[in-house]
C-alpha cells in the first residue's frame, strides 16, 4: 500500500477505473461541484501563524465588466496557492467584491433609475420602479442606506457572475472568505481605521487648492491623475508697469486673467532682475499685483516670466504657497467661473470685464477673454498652436480645476521627509516579484508633493465617520469635530444624529451638522489586509493571517492599492502588511497594445474558456513570467490544451499497463512507498529495489532533478520556470522513455524487468501529477481519481529524492538514437515498425557506454536485430542503417 499522504488517508489502495476516451470536456462543472461540496480548498482556522499562508487577494469590481486580464492575473495567484497547499501550508485565500466606487454608482444609477441624496431620510419599505426613467432628472431620489441596500443587492447577481468565471477558471478560493468593500463590515473598519489615523494625528482637516473634477464635482488626489496631450495654444498679451512698460507673458489659459496674483520670473533672468520686487497692472481688469522671482520659472519657456493665477494648475499652487500670494480663486466647483465679481477687482473696466465671463464654462471664458484682448488691441500676434499634458481624473473626461476647499487628508509622506523614509523602508520589508517592481514604489513616494486626500464629494460610498457642532450664530466648529463611539460604526453623519443630540438639532444653532462627504475609494481598498483578516474584530484570527505572506496585484497600480496598503498598514500596525508582492503585467492585444474596456480591445473570457477549456487558459497565463507584458496569445492556449489532453492519454497508457498505487516505490527504493513525496530533503538510496534496469533509474534520477528545481522555482515565484520545466520533462518523457520501454512494459523482457518499468512509470506518473496540479488542475485531479483516493490538491507536494547511479543525461542519448533511426526509416519512406537488421551509432566514449547501458530498450523501440556501438569523436550519429525488405502486400 502507498504512503498515506495528506488527502489518500485511506486505508486501501484506490482501484483503477480509467475511461474508455479520457476527454476534457465537462470537467469544469464536475470538478467544480466536488471541490464545493468536499471543502478542498477551505482555510483550517484552527492553526498557528506559520502554519498559515495568507493571500490579500484583490477585489475586483463586479461591477464591471469581466475581461481576460481577470483570467491572466488571477490565475498567477492560483498557482502559487496551489503550490503552497500542497507544501503543507494552510492557505487563507479569500475573494473580495469592490462594490465602493464610481463605476458601481454609474450602474446602479443606470440599473435601478435612482440618485443618491444623504439628506432623504432612510426608507425601509423602498423598492425602486420595475422600469428605470428614461432620463436622469426623473430618476428617483433616495437615502444613502437605501442607495446602500440596492448597491448590494444588484452586486449578488454581479458577483454571481464572477464567481462562476473564477470557479470554471479553477481558483482554488475558499468561497467561505468573501467580503464586500461597502458591506457593513467594510464600513466599520475603514471608519475605525480612520478614526484611529484622526486620534493619532495622522489625518487631518485643512483648506487649501485642491485638484477638482467638474463632471463628478468631487476632489482628486495624485494618485488618480493621468496626463493626456491635449491641443492648445499660447497667448502673448502684456502686463504694464507704473511707466507704461509693457511686460509681456504667454499662457495657454487667459480665461484665468482675473485670478492672477503675481507674475514670476528665475531669479537669475537679467532681463527681469529690475522688476522684481515691483508692482504691474493686469490688462482688462486693472489689477495691481508684484513680480516676484522663482527658481520654477523656465527662462526659456514663453517670454520667460509667468503669470500666477490661483489655480491654473499645481505649479501655480507651489508658487501661491512659497511666495505667500494671496488667494484670488475665480473658477467654481461646477466648473464655470463664479458669479460674483471678485472684490479685488475695483475699476469699472475691470467690473465689465468680468460681468462679461461670469458664469461661464473655462472653455467660453477662455473665447470670452481673447475676443476682450483682441478688440483692446493686447493680443501679441496669432495664438502658438501646441499639443501639451494636461491633468485629468482617471475616470473623467475633462481636465481637471484647482479649486480651494475644506478636505481631509492621510499623511504620507508628501510632507514629511522622514514619513517618506519610513515608508520607503517598509518596501524593504517586502519581497517584490520581480525586484525591481520595489523602483516604483520608491519613485512615487519620492515623487508625492502632498499628503493624501482621502475626502470625496460623492454621494455613494463609505461616509466620513464625524459630526461638527454649531455655534450660537450656526456657524460650524471643524477644529473639534465630534466623534461616534466604535460599537456604533459604520454610522451615516448625514442620516444619523450626532452623539449627545437629536436629530431636530441638525444645522440648528447651537446644534450639529455632519460632515457630507465620503472617504476615497482607495481609503477602504487598502485596508483588505485589516478587513478580511478581522481586525478590530478577530484579533485571534488576524494574529494567524498578519502580516499577509502575499499581495498580487497589477504594476498600474503599486501607487495607489500597494503604496495606501502600505501608508495604512505603517501607521495602523507600524508593519508592512505584506511579506511579499506579486506583481502582474498588462495582457497587449496583436499589436502589442495593453488591452482595456476603454480601447474596445477586451476578449471576452467565457468565450475562452468554452473553446479551449480552463486548463488550455490557464497554461497561457502560468507561462508567463510576473511583471511581464504578456500578449493575448490564442496559439498558447492550444499548446495548454493539447498538454492537457496528452497527460490524460499518456497516463491513460501507463495504468492500463498495470501501473497501480502499489507500483509507486519508496526512499529505500521499495515498493508502496512514494520515494518523491513528504521528504525534506534529498536522501541517498543505497539499493536499487525493483528498479533493476538502469533507463528506470536514470528516469527517476531526472525526474529528482526537475522536481528539485521546480520547488526552488516556486519557492522564488517563478512559476513560469516551474512550469516550463516540468513540461519539458514531460514531453521527454512520454516521447523517448514511453517509446523505449514499450517491450518491457508488456513483459518481453520478463517479470523483473516489467515490475522495474511499471514502478518508473507509476513513480514518475504520481510526480507528474503533482507537479503539473497547480498549473492543470482538472486534468490532474481527473487522472488521479483514476487510481488514487482523494485529492491531487490535497496531497503533497514531491520532493527530491536522490538516486544513486542514476545518470540524469541517459534518457536523452538514448533518445536521440531512437530518433536518428526513426529518421533513417522516415527517409526511406517505410513504416516505423520495419525491421532493421543492422545499424551503427558512433559517438564519444561516454555517449557509447550510455548507450549500452539503454541498448536493449532501444533494439526493441527500434525493432533491430543488431546496434554496433563505435567510440568516435563528434557528435552521436546514426549510420549504415540497413532495413528488412518491405513486406509484399497480401494476395487477394
Amino acid at each position: 500500500m502507498a504512503e498515506s499522504t495528506q488527502g489518500t488517508d485511506t486505508p486501501a489502495t484506490a482501484p483503477i477505473n480509467v475511461p474508455d476516451k479520457p476527454a476534457l470536456e465537462g470537467l469544469e462543472a464536475a470538478l467544480t461541484q466536488r471541490w464545493l461540496d468536499e471543502g478542498t480548498y477551505k482555510f483550517n482556522p484552527d492553526t498557528t501563524r506559520e502554519q498559515v499562508y495568507s493571500i490579500d487577494t484583490p477585489p475586483p469590481t463586479a461591477s464591471g465588466s469581466l475581461h481576460v486580464g481577470h483570467m491572466f492575473s488571477f490565475t498567477q495567484t492560483d498557482v502559487q496557492a496551489r503550490y503552497m497547499r500542497m507544501t503543507g501550508k494552510n492557505v487563507f485565500y479569500p475573494m473580495g467584491w469592490d462594490d465602493n466606487g464610481l463605476p458601481t454608482e454609474r450602474r446602479v444609477q443606470n440599473y435601478y433609475g435612482v440618485r443618491c441624496d444623504p439628506a432623504i431620510p432612510y426608507n425601509s419599505d423602498y423598492r425602486p420602479p420595475a422600469q428605470p426613467a428614461k432620463n436622469q432628472r426623473d430618476f428617483d431620489v433616495v437615502s444613502r442606506q437605501n442607495f446602500i441596500e440596492l448597491c448590494e443587492e444588484l452586486a449578488v447577481e454581479d458577483e454571481k457572475v464572477f464567481e462562476n468565471l473564477f470557479q470554471t477558471l479553477g481558483l482554488s478560493v475558499d468561497w467561505d472568505l468573501s467580503y464586500r468593500t461597502i458591506d457593513d463590515t467594510s464600513r466599520a473598519v475603514s471608519q475605525r481605521a480612520f478614526l484611529a489615523n484622526l486620534n493619532a494625528g495622522d489625518a487631518y482637516m485643512a483648506e487649501a487648492p485642491t485638484l477638482w473634477d467638474v463632471t463628478f464635482r468631487t476632489a482628486v488626489a495624485q494618485a488618480e491623475l493621468e496626463d493626456r496631450e491635449v491641443a492648445g495654444a499660447y497667448y502673448r498679451y502684456p502686463f504694464f508697469t507704473a511707466d507704461g512698460e509693457k511686460i509681456f507673458i504667454e499662457t495657454t489659459r487667459p480665461e484665468l486673467l482675473a485670478a492672477c496674483a503675481a507674475l514670476v520670473a528665475n531669479p537669475d533672468d537679467e532681463r527681469y532682475l529690475p522688476l522684481f520686487g515691483k508692482t504691474v497692472k493686469s490688462p482688462l481688469f486693472d489689477v495691481e499685483l508684484e513680480v516676484k522671482a522663482h527658481p520654477l520659472a523656465k527662462a526659456d519657456k514663453g517670454s520667460g516670466i509667468a503669470m500666477v493665477c490661483t489655480f491654473g494648475d499645481l505649479t501655480d499652487v507651489t508658487w501661491w504657497r512659497e511666495l505667500q500670494l494671496p488667494t484670488r480663486a475665480i473658477m467654481g466647483r461646477d466648473g464655470r467661473i463664479i458669479a460674483e465679481t471678485p472684490e479685488w477687482i475695483t475699476t469699472d473696466a475691470g467690473k465689465e470685464a468680468y460681468a462679461a465671463i461670469a458664469g461661464k464654462t473655462a472653455f467660453s471664458a477662455k473665447e470670452t477673454v481673447v475676443e476682450l484682448l483682441n478688440a483692446a488691441g493686447l493680443l501679441d500676434g496669432e495664438p502658438k498652436k501646441i499639443t501639451h499634458p494636461v491633468n485629468f481624473f482617471e475616470k473623467g473626461d475633462k481636465p481637471l480645476e484647482v479649486v480651494t476647499s475644506r478636505q481631509w487628508y492621510i499623511r504620507n509622506g508628501g510632507r514629511d521627509e522622514d514619513r517618506r523614509e519610513r515608508l520607503i523602508a517598509r518596501g524593504h520589508e517586502i519581497e517584490f516579484h520581480p525586484s525591481f517592481m520595489r523602483s516604483r514604489y520608491e519613485n512615487w513616494i519620492s515623487g508625492l508633493n502632498g499628503d493624501w486626500l482621502v475626502s470625496r464629494q460623492r454621494f455613494f460610498g463609505v461616509p466620513i465617520p464625524v459630526w461638527y457642532p454649531l455655534d450660537a450664530q450656526g456657524n460650524p466648529d471643524y477644529a473639534n469635530p465630534i466623534l461616534p463611539s466604535d460599537e456604533s460604526l459604520p454610522v451615516d453623519p448625514a442620516a444619523d444624529a450626532a452623539p449627545g443630540f437629536d436629530e431636530s438639532q441638525r444645522e440648528q444653532p447651537n446644534g450639529f451638522i455632519g460632515d457630507a462627504d465620503v472617504l476615497d475609494t482607495w481609503a477602504t481598498s487598502s485596508l483588505t489586509p485589516q478587513i478580511v483578516g478581522g481586525w478590530s474584530r478577530d484579533e485571534e484570527l488576524f494574529g494567524k493571517v498578519y502580516p499577509f505572506d502575499l499581495r498580487p496585484q497589477g504594476h498600474d497600480i503599486i501607487r495607489t492599492w500597494l503604496f495606501s496598503s502600505a501608508v495604512r498598514a505603517d501607521a495602523l500596525q507600524d508593519s508592512a502588511p505584506w511579506k511579499h508582492a506579486a506583481i502582474s503585467g498588462w495582457i497587449l492585444d496583436p499589436d502589442r497594445k495593453k488591452m482595456s474596456k476603454s480601447k474596445g480591445n477586451v476578449v471576452v473570457p467565457t468565450d475562452v474558456l468554452n473553446e479551449f477549456g480552463s486548463d488550455a487558459v490557464r497554461y497561457w497565463a502560468a507561462s508567463a513570467k510576473l511583471g511581464a507584458d504578456t500578449a493575448y496569445e490564442i496559439a498558447q492556449m492550444k499548446i495548454g490544451r493539447r498538454l492537457a489532453i496528452k497527460l490524460l492519454n499518456a497516463s491513460k497508457f501507463v495504468l492500463n499497463l498495470g501501473a497501480t498505487e502499489n507500483s509507486v516505490v519508496g526512499a529505500d527504493l521499495s515498493a508502496q512507498t512514494n520515494p518523491l513525496v513528504g521528504l525534506p530533503h534529498a536522501e541517498k538510496t543505497p539499493a536499487w529495489g525493483p528498479l533493476t534496469n538502469p533507463l528506470d533509474r536514470a528516469l527517476l534520477a531526472q525526474l529528482a532533478d526537475v522536481v528539485a528545481q521546480s520547488t526552488q522555482a516556486f519557492e522564488n515565484y517563478d512559476y513560469a520556470r516551474a512550469l516550463q520545466i516540468t513540461e519539458s520533462f514531460f514531453w521527454q518523457f512520454t516521447d523517448d522513455y514511453v517509446e523505449l520501454i514499450k517491450d518491457r512494459a508488456y513483459g518481453a523482457a520478463g517479470e523483473t524487468e516489467q515490475a522495474s518499468v511499471l514502478a518508473a512509470l507509476a513513480t514518475t506518473l504520481d510526480a507528474l501529477l503533482r507537479l503539473f496540479a497547480p498549473f492543470l488542475p482538472f486534468a490532474t485531479e481527473e487522472v488521479w481519481s483514476w487510481w488514487r483516493a482523494g485529492s491531487v490538491h490535497r496531497s503533497a507536494w514531491p520532493a527530491a529524492v536522490e538516486i544513486v547511479d542514476g545518470d540524469t543525461t541517459l534518457l536523452g542519448t538514448v533518445g536521440i538514437a531512437l530518433s536518428g533511426i526513426r529518421k533513417a526509416k522516415s527517409e526511406a519512406k517505410v513504416k516505423q515498425r520495419t525491421e532493421v537488421l543492422r545499424a551503427t551509432i558512433s559517438a564519444g566514449e561516454s555517449f557509447v557506454a550510455q548507450l549500452q547501458a539503454g541498448l536493449g530498450d532501444l533494439k526493441a523501440a527500434a525493432n533491430a536485430q543488431e546496434i554496433s556501438l563505435v567510440a568516435a569523436d563528434g557528435e552521436l550519429t546514426v549510420s549504415d542503417v540497413v532495413l528488412a525488405p518491405a513486406e509484399e502486400p497480401a494476395q487477394a
